[in-house]
């Protein structure tokens, strides 16, 4: 098990997954989102190779439209 940190709320992971697994985990596949790992902006393209440790931190903001 492991644990990241969710905009700030702690989540226990079976594992270590990749960032893009947990994005689906999360519902948010095929959302326009922009993700920070531990300070970093991670670039669409590399979600799949992304591999998430213990004690990471993630920001995840999803973009609301309207006018």
């Amino acid at each position: 098990m492991i644990t990241v940190h969710i905009n700030g709320a702690a989540r226990q992971l079976s594992g270590s997954c990749s960032l893009a697994a947990l994005i689906a985990e999360l519902g948010y596949t095929g959302k326009r989102i922009a993700t920070e790992r531990n300070g970093d902006i991670v670039p669409r393209s590399q979600y799949a190779e992304t591999t998430l440790s213990d004690g990471d931190k993630l920001e995840i903001v999803v973009a609301v439209g309207g006018g």
